[in-house]
């Protein structure tokens, strides 16, 4: 027979199971505050939001750079909870399974011996709880908003026996791998689609479509061979780059494009397009064709053409520029105008790049369609994911 459900008092948990409790966080977490200093480890580790806790070298090119100085860090020790006051609210949080020290915007926390320290974790990973902490949280811009410790001790959660929690972290820890792995799947077909879109576009812009043409080597790196009766030219003959710059009045209709854009959504002013956007700082690699009304920002070149090479066209050349070998490859990469205008294009005639366009823009939709189906079944599987996590650790499903 199936356990009586009775009010939580909580909205964000709603009804747990008669024999479960309700708790506020400090009575099942303890704060660790040891600082780094001084130093006690070198080993610095990161917080990577889906990913939890890993090596600071093996994260990547993701997130903040550490400093150099490490006594203002934190140290933290295996198996304690590692939770970002600043992106708490999209689940950056994990356990650590290492001794290293972490970023002193990180908090801390070590289980009480009452809790399963894997069981509030996945709690934490909850949308439902999360969207709780928003309420508590503080800071000008939403994407860095703090949740201070005290707020989170402060905040109640379902707290069923040790045993039981144990039991549910370990039936999540299976199920939840189990749906990493379909998706880890999945996220490898996406990876092999899109290098065969790139390789069909990189194939048509550079060989044509005519597979029996004769070939010459075109002196250019990116273009390697083309067709005999092609040449090569810089870009600048054929387009003019422009800089972005920050809208003057917010809030219109017009959408504003740039890796520095998300502090102008929308804006009054505009451009007309159609347009390529060539990125200038961070992510420098991938163009954008607009059509539309928009705005750039400093962040991205846009492209005017001057005739004579189609702008599609010239889109689908810009996803295939030798971009390492130009820009400059520091924290954040950039790219000059200067660079953009001294990338050659292979050259062919009017009538050959409107056959070259037309095929891409039926190839790449095709892709993209399969690309977009496959993330589609990433998001359900995501969705199923926090939807079960949210089900065990609030009782309203039981681990037979």
């Amino acid at each position: 027979m199936a356990e009586t459900m009775k009010d939580s008092g909580q909205e964000w948990i709603g009804t747990i199971p008669e024999s479960w409790d309700t708790n506020r966080i400090r009575y099942c977490l303890d704060e660790v505050n040891v600082k780094n200093s001084p130093v006690k480890t070198e080993q610095i580790l990161s917080l990577v939001k889906d990913k939890g806790v890993m090596l600071y070298e093996e994260k990547g090119d993701v997130g903040n750079k550490a400093k150099e100085d490490i006594t203002g860090y934190k140290v933290a020790f295996p198996n304690t909870l590692i939770v970002n006051s600043m992106n708490i609210l999209i689940g950056s949080v994990g356990i650590s399974q290492y001794k290293g020290c972490v970023s002193p915007v990180y908090y801390v926390f070590r289980e009480k011996d009452n809790s399963d320290l894997r069981f509030i974790n996945y709690i934490f990973n909850t949308r439902e709880f999360q969207k709780e902490l928003r309420k508590y949280a503080n800071g000008i811009l939403e994407i860095r908003l703090r949740v201070s410790a005290t707020d989170i001790f402060n905040r109640k959660i379902p707290l069923p026996s040790k045993e039981e929690q144990i039991k549910i972290a370990d039936f999540l820890d299976e199920k939840c791998a189990e749906i990493d792995r379909l998706s880890e799947d999945i996220q490898k077909q996406i990876d092999i689609l899109e290098e065969y879109k790139k390789s069909v576009i990189t194939r048509a812009v550079t060989k044509g479509l005519d597979p029996s043409a004769e070939m010459k080597d075109s002196g250019a790196r990116w273009i390697g061979n083309t067709p005999s009766d092609w040449t090569t030219a810089p870009v600048k003959y054929y387009f003019a780059i422009e800089n972005g710059s920050d809208p003057k009045t917010e809030d219109g209709d017009t959408p504003v494009y740039g890796s520095g854009s998300k502090s102008f959504k929308t804006c009054v002013e505009f451009k007309k397009g159609p347009t390529v956007l060539l990125g200038r700082k961070g992510t420098v690699n991938i163009p954008q064709y607009v059509e539309g009304k928009y705005w750039n920002v400093d962040t991205a070149f846009n492209t005017k053409a001057k005739g004579g090479y189609d702008l599609k066209l010239f889109y689908y050349a810009a996803q295939c520029f030798d971009y390492e070998n130009y820009s400059t490859q520091t924290a954040l990469p950039s790219m000059t105008q200067h660079d953009y205008y001294n990338f050659r294009l292979p050259l062919m005639p009017e009538e050959e790049q409107s056959k070259i366009v037309a095929f891409l823009d039926k190839k790449c939709s095709e892709i993209s369609e399969a690309i977009d189906m496959k993330k589609g079944q990433l998001l359900q599987l995501d969705i199923y994911k926090k939807s079960i996590i949210y089900e065990y650790v609030t009782g309203k499903k039981r681990v037979a």
